[in-house]
């Protein structure tokens, strides 16, 4: 979840790494810091508790040369978010320098030992252990050696960046179930966790897999696993281009991701679609046509916003697809102990294709032999090397911890796969045709929904001194009710809790008053009559409504205290219109309350640990 760069090569390390790190700083904001390694082996440390500005106001004026660094930002884990546990960390003697991502799980042993043998510790981290087993390493080994010996003796997963005060020549990097690659320059080498530290530098990279270990020289790179043996990486282009991970005149990334929603669909749906003859054609999939052909029951599994998606692809590949599905939260997936069958697919969804929870559920789908497809966004990510097959999302890098517009993605390719495996099956061509041409239209309804952007801040300005929330929805809006309540918690703390509406009344209706206002979902589809029902027993009971409504519907305005309206589509793609004022409703909610809404606390973009 942490940031972290690492630089050798020819510039000043120091400007690169501040640049570096500002743009993963969605990773981690608790704190930062910066170790650099001059060319008469001093290392400039420097250290601040919260957000990359703080650093940066710290070390204005001061000088720190040298063409070797490491910087870190911070998503606490391991120790309070104070300077003395801010990365990098080092060894007793300040040779050793390094930066990390993951959890270490039997650091306690491991620091137990080393005190025993003298080593003092200056921070409560566990990050801090790994740093005095390669100084303790360093009695009998080489610094590549002592790193790789330390490694061996830790459980857990990392993303490191080791640097070495008597070694200016060296940069170590090293990954185990925390992402990582490295950029490869003109006679520079930039570490990343992120390809967006890297853009500006070079598009040419090398992904670093569990178990792999890079040693890097201003003169060439090297990538062994734990063994030394060295091992040969293929290179990746990333498609990616700088400006795209650049706000372009928007206040926040939030809202300019969510106005690249339309384009998000049209991304993920071009040269997919073949509407005269209602057919899909998914290139990432070719390899697994036949088992998805013959495919009995679809698991479907992911994190947070990509967790709901999944949930509304799981109502579209029932409903048209023809085939079971069972959607799972990535996080208890493999704990609950899974029963496979043959016949299954398993679908993991992830944005940055290096969700922990979702890589775990995905190893175990793959232990039990069962073929595995990925929607994944990240190009060269983890999940994406790893399923057998899968679909990029082409949406470009999503900088807003809070997803947007990689939601509006995911089910939108969902919608594609649903056609694919429906037409594999019973679905008629008039239906897939159908399909295929509203899914079509949706870009453009989604622009009108967007041009009502400061109706809804005046709303939210509203609604904006309310503490509690209930959204609700049925049928394919229910993951959207979750999903509208998941995004007003991350971006405003205040209490927003997603309801089924028929489930309302078996529980939640009993904190229903005049301060609990509640957000319902009630396109004339076949389940509007029943959520006017259900907005009838919320109004009984005094509580605020609002309602987001089929353009035209006049009904729901005599029952509801505000009204968002949105166009008309296929009752399974509603989900792809509806959530969009929940976004913008989120977005301005904490937007008038003076918050950070990029940054929002105690959350990073990409969940690296379990």
């Amino acid at each position: 979840m942490c940031g972290i760069v690492g630089y050798i090569g020819k510039e000043e390390a120091l400007p690169v790494l501040i640049e570096g790190i500002k743009n993963l700083e969605y990773r981690g904001y608790d704190s930062s810091g910066f170790a650099i390694l001059s060319d008469d082996n001093r290392v400039g440390n420097e250290k601040a508790v919260g957000k990359v500005s703080a650093l940066i106001e710290k070390i204005d004026g001061k000088k720190f040369p040298g063409k070797l660094g490491i910087v870190h930002s911070r998503w606490a884990t391991h120790g309070g978010v104070t300077e003395a546990n801010a990365h990098p960390h080092s060894d007793c003697s300040g040779v050793i320098w390094l930066a990390h991502n993951g959890i270490i799980e039997n650091y306690n042993e491991l620091k137990k030992e080393l005190l025993k043998r003298g080593h003092t510790f200056k921070s409560e981290t566990d990050t801090e252990t790994i740093a005095h087993l390669i100084e303790e390493e360093l009695k009998d080994f080489s610094f590549p050696d002592a790193v790789r010996a330390a490694l061996k003796k830790i459980r857990g997963t990392y993303g490191l960046v080791v640097i070495k005060s008597d070694e200016p020549g060296t940069l170590i990097a090293a990954r185990n179930f925390s992402p990582l690659l490295v950029g490869i320059g003109d006679g520079e080498y930039i570490v990343a966790s992120d390809a967006a530290a890297v853009l500006k530098h070079t598009k040419n990279v090398v992904y670093l897999d569990d178990g792999e270990m890079a040693v890097l020289t201003p003169s060439g790179h090297k990538v062994f696993d734990l063994d030394m043996n060295q091992l040969e990486k293929e290179h990746h282009v990333i498609d990616w281009s700088p400006e795209l991970a650049k706000k372009n005149g928007y206040p926040y990334f939030m809202l300019k991701e969510i106005f690249e929603g339309p384009d998000a669909v049209e991304n993920s749906i071009r040269g997919r679609l073949v509407p005269d003859e209602g057919l899909v054609k998914l290139g990432g999939l070719s390899e697994v046509l036949p088992e998805l052909k013959k495919a009995k029951r679809i698991l479907i599994s992911g994190c947070g916003t990509a967790y709901y998606a999944g949930r509304v692809g799981e109502y579209m590949l029932e409903e048209y697809g023809g085939i079971p599905v069972e959607t799972d939260t990535a996080s208890e997936f493999r704990y609950r102990k899974p029963v496979f069958r043959e016949g299954d697919v398993f679908v993991a969804v992830s944005q940055s294709g290096e969700t922990a929870d979702t890589l775990a559920a995905l190893r175990e789908a793959k232990e039990k032999g069962v073929p595995a497809i990925g929607i994944v966004n990240v190009v060269g990510s983890t999940l994406a090397r790893s399923t057998d097959a899968g679909v990029y999302q082409h949406i470009g890098p999503e900088i807003g911890v809070a997803s947007t517009k990689a939601f509006i993605s995911q089910v939108s390719i969902l919608a594609l796969l649903t056609i694919l495996m429906g037409r594999q099956r019973e679905m008629s061509l008039v239906t897939g045709k159908r399909i295929a041409e509203e899914l079509k239209k949706i870009p453009d309804l989604m622009r009108r929904i967007l041009k009502q952007s400061d109706e809804i801040a005046k709303l939210a300005g509203k609604y904006q001194k309310f503490e509690n929330f209930l959204y609700l929805g049925r049928k394919y809006n229910l993951p959207v009710a979750y999903e509208g309540a998941l995004k007003l918690k991350e971006i405003s703390y205040v209490h927003a809790e997603g309801c089924g509406a028929g489930e309302m009344k078996h529980g939640p209706i009993a904190m229903i008053d005049e301060n609990f206002p509640s957000v319902f979902i009630a396109p004339q589809d076949s389940v509007y009559e029943k959520m006017i029902s259900n907005i009838e027993e919320v109004k009984a009971r005094r509580g605020p409504v609002i309602a987001i409504a089929t353009e035209g519907d006049e009904k729901i305005k005599e029952l509801a205290d505000d009204v968002i309206y949105i166009p008309k589509t296929l009752e399974m793609l509603t989900p792809l219109l509806s959530v969009v004022p929940l976004q913008l409703f989120a977005y301005h909610f904490g937007a008038a309350r003076g918050l950070d809404v990029d940054r929002p606390r105690n959350l990073a973009k990409s969940v690296t640990v379990e």
